[in-house]
């Protein structure tokens, strides 16, 4: 019995040890596997690098100006009445193309017939006055010689001889008031000629009836203002009116490049060549616009009036060269020439500032120098549009890191062409094909971390992210 009790006891010792061991072992597996996604949790795979790569890539890359416009026609042409009356007929429809000297509308015009018939009466009246006048004239004429051949025989009286020559005098004057009455009644008369002509209205364009304002049997009154009836454009060449901010508008210069899209054109685009900056802005909501206009050929009329436009004007641009991202860049003071120039233009100024504090009579005359910006001094540095549309294009210096074959990192020094505020040229330190750093991931802890610590920030009343996290500016 005692060894059939220790028998059993050691073997339940046995087992108790067995599970423990096995326990033991379970929840080590246990600690690691939650170790293990505890650490991948807050380091992903591939965290070990959190750098962002790109290739150096050949393309093309455009320095623009974007705006939004409208298309208008280049060449048109309101057509209204010169006369009042009731519209007849309108002969045309929007959308009508017409020729110039074509019938479009026509007025009633039993008024200015009217008016014309009682002018020409009227003067055929003043003609057969004109005849009567003549025949008088000539009667008196042979009577003032007949009183001068009796006054000569002294058959006749001084008076007589007076009433005969008062009787010509009048008879002239007559006949000169007759006359002028008929100028000015046939100057009246070719007023009201003109005035039925232009009862009938015609076209003084070849083109397109693009709008119809009045309608068939309306009253119009030239007395107040002209009526506009209709409007005729030519589609062919279209004005694009674009508003650029004042912010902008210094980059642009007559003759750029400029293109643009209009909503559903698939991406297509139409070019054409900035003609005219408007100098008069325009002020909406305290937002300071000026007009920029520029027109593209038409010949298909796939453009119409009062289409929206996206409009892109090319500042600068490069083809088939090598482009970076933006972000992979640190741009560098200027070194050197350029360096010197912007510190002598800044001495130039102090020594110009301490001039004018001077009195007159001690001021000294400054050199004209390019750097001091005086007479002499280029386009470029008085900021003068055709001095930057002259002046090649520069490169400016920046910094990128390198990867290397092994994996590691070196600073290259690289010569910046166009650029825009995604992408860059790259004019020399780079071939095609390198791997540069763009940026760095952000791990997803850090995202949860920074966005706690934002929504604390403002929720205890913060302007912003607080300083040091990431996603900051």
């Amino acid at each position: 019995m005692n060894d059939d009790t220790a028998s059993r006891g050691g073997a339940s010792t046995a087992n108790r040890l067995l599970h423990s061991r096995i326990l033991q072992v379970a929840l080590i597996l246990l600690l690691a596997f939650g170790a293990w996604k505890l650490f991948r949790h807050f380091f992903p795979a591939g965290a070990g690098d959190l750098n962002v790569y790109a290739t150096v890539e050949r393309g093309s890359i455009e320095d623009l100006v974007t705006a939004t416009g409208a298309l208008q026609p280049r060449d048109y042409v309101d057509v209204g009445a010169q006369v009042s009356g009731q519209l007849r007929r309108i002969f045309v429809d929007v959308g009508s193309e017409v020729q110039q000297g074509d019938l479009l509308a026509e007025i009633d015009a039993e008024q200015s017939i009217a008016r014309v018939d009682a002018s020409r009466a009227q003067l055929r009246s003043q003609q057969a006055q004109l005849l009567q006048r003549e025949a008088d004239l000539e009667k008196a004429g042979r009577d003032f010689q007949r009183q001068q051949n009796l006054m000569k025989e002294d058959a006749t009286s001084a008076s007589a001889l007076q009433d005969a020559q008062t009787t010509l005098e009048t008879t002239r004057a007559a006949i000169a008031a007759l006359k002028a009455q008929m100028q000015q009644l046939q100057a009246s008369m070719r007023v009201e000629e003109a005035n039925l002509k232009y009862t009938k209205i015609y076209a003084p364009m070849a083109g397109t009836v693009v709008s119809i304002t009045a309608r068939q049997g309306q009253t119009l009154n030239t007395n107040q203002q002209a009526p506009t009836i209709l409007r005729i454009a030519d589609l062919s060449t279209m004005t694009v009116q674009t508003q650029v901010s004042e912010a902008d508008v210094g980059k642009l210069r007559e003759g750029m490049s400029a293109y643009f899209t209009t909503l559903g054109s698939q991406g297509r685009r139409w070019y054409g060549t900035l003609r005219k900056i408007e100098p008069t802005p325009t002020v909406t909501n305290n937002v300071v616009l000026y007009n920029a206009l520029f027109d593209v050929p038409n010949p298909n009329r796939s453009l119409l009036t009062q289409m929206t436009a996206q409009v892109f004007f090319v500042v600068a641009e490069a083809r088939d060269v090598l482009v970076v991202p933006m972000s992979a860049l640190t741009m560098q003071r200027p070194q050197g020439v350029a360096a010197a120039r912007l510190e002598g233009g800044r001495r130039a100024a102090a020594e110009a500032q301490g001039e004018q504090q001077r009195p007159r009579g001690e001021r000294r005359q400054q050199p004209a120098s390019a750097e001091g910006g005086g007479a002499d001094a280029p386009a470029e540095a008085a900021g003068g549009s055709q001095g930057r549309s002259e002046r090649p294009r520069r490169s400016r210096p920046a910094t990128v890191q390198l990867a290397q074959a092994g994996g590691s990192l070196v600073t290259r020094e690289v010569q910046v062409g166009v650029s825009n505020r995604v992408h860059a040229e790259i004019v020399a330190g780079l071939e095609e094909g390198d791997r540069i750093v763009a940026g760095q991931r952000q791990l997803e802890s850090e995202s949860r971390s920074s966005g706690s610590q934002l929504g604390r920030g403002a929720a205890a009343g913060g302007f912003g992210p607080p300083m040091g996290i990431p996603g900051g500016r």
